[in-house]
């Protein structure tokens, strides 16, 4: 089994040190490490890490701010470790799409479970926005392919099915998805009229 893949971002070494001997022992593979929100962002875009562990109060860039660009780009959740739980930074973290957040002191035992949970919200996020993504690509081909069908009807006298059995015909002739064929009617049919 593949080792989930961490970087971790604290601006005080010895913490560093700590955590990493913690996630080792842990069975996590520790790939980077670094003391700012900036370089974070940076070594996460270059290794593409399963996951982002960081305090929030750094230099350069905060923790929650780098969470916020990881995050918009879809790099890795991030799990927020750090002494303030003040109402203010969890709101703040929860707007910048953080997964998860642990309050130091921690225990070893505190970690496994914030990882676990943060990784699983991140797939699941993933995962529906691949859904959105088909879904809006099945709603624009059914919009090109109605239009084209119209263009049928009206262009050749067929019937709703027969546009369309045309359209499905074609798209198997030629190997292209109905979208490109209903997008070649159209293109076609708007030369004619131009």
């Amino acid at each position: 089994m593949e080792r989930t893949r961490v970087i971790i971002a604290d601006d005080e070494s010895l913490i560093r040190q700590d955590l990493r001997e913690m996630l080792t022992n842990l069975g996590y593979l520790v790939v980077g490490e670094v003391g700012d929100g900036r370089s974070a962002v940076n070594l996460a875009r270059e290794l593409r890490p399963d996951v982002v562990i960081m305090d929030i109060k750094m230099p350069d860039m905060d923790g929650i701010e780098a969470a916020a660009v990881l995050t918009e780009e879809r790099i890795a959740p991030v799990v927020l470790l750090t002494a303030y739980s003040q109402r203010d930074l969890v709101e703040r973290a929860k707007e910048a799409g953080v997964a998860g957040y642990v309050v130091k002191p921690f225990h070893e035992s505190d970690l496994a479970p914030a990882i676990e949970v943060s990784l699983a919200r991140f797939r699941e996020f993933r995962a529906l926005e691949q859904e959105v993504g088909d879904l809006k690509l099945a709603l624009e081909t059914r919009k090109l392919v109605d239009r084209a069908k119209g263009i049928l009807m009206d262009t050749q006298g067929l019937t709703e099915a027969e546009a369309f059995r045309k359209i499905q015909k074609m798209s198997m002739n030629t190997r292209k998805p109905m979208k490109e064929v209903a997008e070649a009617i159209i293109l076609a049919h708007q030369a004619k009229e131009s």
